[in-house]
């Protein structure tokens, strides 16, 4: 029985700030048990920036030289010819970018296709993203995609509250102390939270000195290192 993969949850940074340095990317690409093919399969969903075309190329400029064949997977326009499902399903790794994750959320729930990435994810795919592509998979995010910023439900796969953007963006980290629905995680630029199954999340990221804020249900929030993925 296939177990699901792993989920990286990305608070900043990597190929769509420009970012060519790979140590992200590489990363992910180490989390998948086992390629469907010599090349990985990584699929790319730009929907929460309105699928913008030249956030497909830097995603081709990134995983294409790390040997991996990209394809995009734009809602806008939606393909009618294509088969959404099949390409989930396929699909080593799914990377979600970022831009308004409530919209993406709710496009994805029109067209059935929340219901694909989670067979994909339970099928073994690793699922990975930045900003709105690591909210998503939560019971509960912090956004400023809605006017003045909130917290909205996710697609409740992981439990508890995340927040993208930490220390970049000051109201965050107030919002983030007052969620009620714990555990609580806020991940800063650069930094990755990898949850797997039935194990506690890891914390790399692709500079030093940067920390994840961690509150747990019934604990205080503390700061937890994470693994500097440049000095490896």
């Amino acid at each position: 029985m296939t177990s699901p993969g792993a989920i990286a949850c990305i608070g900043g940074g990597g190929f769509l700030t420009d970012d060519m340095r790979g140590w992200q990317e590489r990363h992910l690409l180490t989390l998948i048990r086992r390629p469907s093919s010599p090349r990985p399969r990584v699929l790319y969903l730009g929907l929460a920036h309105g699928d913008a075309e030249s956030r497909q190329l830097k995603a081709y400029k990134m995983f294409d030289p790390l040997g991996c064949e990209l394809r995009p997977l734009p809602f806008f326009p939606y393909e009618m010819k294509r088969d959404y499902i099949a390409e989930a399903m396929a699909a080593d790794l799914i990377y979600v970018g970022g831009g308004n994750t409530p919209a993406m959320i709710a496009v994805w729930r029109e067209f059935g296709f929340d219901r694909a990435l989670h067979d994909a994810w339970q099928n073994g795919s690793v699922l990975a993203g930045v900003s709105a592509g690591a909210n998503c998979w939560f019971e509960d995010y912090v956004t400023d995609s809605v006017p003045g910023g909130g917290v909205r439900a996710g697609l409740g796969w992981l439990r508890g509250t995340f927040c993208p953007h930490l220390d970049s963006e000051p109201w965050r980290q107030p919002l983030l102390a007052g969620v009620p629905n714990a555990p609580a995680y806020g991940v800063r630029e650069g930094g990755m939270m990898i949850v797997r199954p039935d194990a506690a999340p890891e914390f790399v990221a692709d500079k030093p000195g940067v920390t994840a804020n961690v509150r747990l249900s019934s604990e205080e929030a503390r700061e937890v290192p994470s693994l500097d993925l440049s000095s490896q």
